[in-house]
């Protein structure tokens, strides 16, 4: 996601600088054909700028569904930050332990398995769908730092906060996630049997719980159900249709001078064509706000200060910084 106030200029021509490239040469093509041709082969405007309507509006919805979509799963992530700051300070506050060393380790146990329960649904929603685009968030450019410190595997850092055994037991299952908030039940249930909990304090951690399948099932709802692809395809042919008409229209409002048609129809052709494409890309690049791309939601850094607040409260050691902003990018 980038993070500083406004994208410069020349950012956004290099990110949609192929509509840049293809509109001039289109519409340099279409000049050069009718200067070289004696067919006057120009259309009126009028009917022209129907179509363009007609796409604008189309690319409108479009761009306000992707939007949804990104502040959905922004909000989603907002209260993924308040629950685990709630289970935490649940654990820590209300479980009563027969001795103070073993209560400590136990709270620290399950409080580090919520931190593998983040971190498996992180990796689980940058899994690379069919729809989705092809960047790497370990290969993108504007990121160097993030790039030689995320770990390549969710093993690597899951095993961070749960052991041996139960890694084994997760990792042949196909939705790691929720197996681990499965095995946080089993503990709530087995710490309300051994007495460490009344029946009020377990209702209330299940609820939490149930709060955070509840976060985890609307975040694969987005992940695993795209905007639906006759919506995206159509605005995309649309598109295509209303700008190969555009150099025709300008010729004919700009032919009354046989040298500024010239000058006037490329620019302005590859003008109007660049605008219409950079709406479209940016409702593309926003559908899917958990692919690692240049507009996504920054789940890692969100994550990672999770991590921070939760490892605060345990008073724990070695507590990772927060991730960088890079080149105004934050992953």
């Amino acid at each position: 996601m980038y993070v500083k106030r406004h994208y410069s200029f020349w950012m956004t021509i290099r990110w949609s600088r192929k509509s840049v490239y293809y509109g001039l040469f289109y519409s340099t093509l279409i000049v050069i054909l009718y200067e070289l041709t004696d067919w006057e082969f120009t259309l009126p405007w009028e009917p022209i700028s129907v179509i363009g309507i007609a796409v604008a509006f189309y690319l409108g919805f479009k761009n306000n569904s992707s939007y949804d979509r990104t502040w959905e799963a922004r909000k989603i992530w907002g209260a993924i930050v308040n629950d685990s700051r709630t289970f935490t300070t649940a654990i820590l506050t209300l479980l009563e332990g027969k001795d103070e060393l073993g209560d400590k380790e136990l709270k620290k146990t399950i409080i580090y398995r919520h931190l593998a329960w983040m971190h498996a649904l992180k990796y689980q929603l940058r899994e690379k769908k069919s729809w989705e685009h092809d960047e790497d968030p370990v290969k993108m450019d504007f990121t160097p730092t993030f790039k030689d410190s995320y770990p390549n595997k969710l093993e690597h850092e899951i095993k961070k906060y749960i052991n041996e055994s139960e890694w084994e037991t997760l990792k042949v299952k196909s939705n790691i996630p929720s197996h681990i908030l499965k095995k946080q039940t089993e503990i709530i249930q087995e710490l309300k049997t051994e007495g460490y909990i009344s029946d009020y304090k377990q209702v209330w951690l299940h609820q939490i719980i149930s709060r955070l399948y509840d976060n985890q099932g609307m975040c694969e709802r987005i992940k695993n159900f795209p905007l639906p692809r006759q919506y995206a395809s159509t605005a995309l042919w649309m598109n295509y249709v209303f700008c190969a008409l555009i150099p025709f229209g300008l010729l004919n409002i700009f032919e009354a001078s046989r040298v500024l048609h010239v000058w006037l129809t490329i620019p302005f052709g590859g003008l109007i064509i660049w605008i219409f494409f950079l709406m479209d890309r940016i409702g593309d690049y926003s559908e899917n706000p958990f692919e690692a791309a240049y507009n996504d939601v920054p789940i890692t850094s969100i994550a990672r200060s999770i991590e921070i607040d939760l490892r605060e409260m345990l008073e724990d050691d070695n507590i990772p910084a927060p991730y960088p902003v890079e080149n105004g990018f934050l992953m």
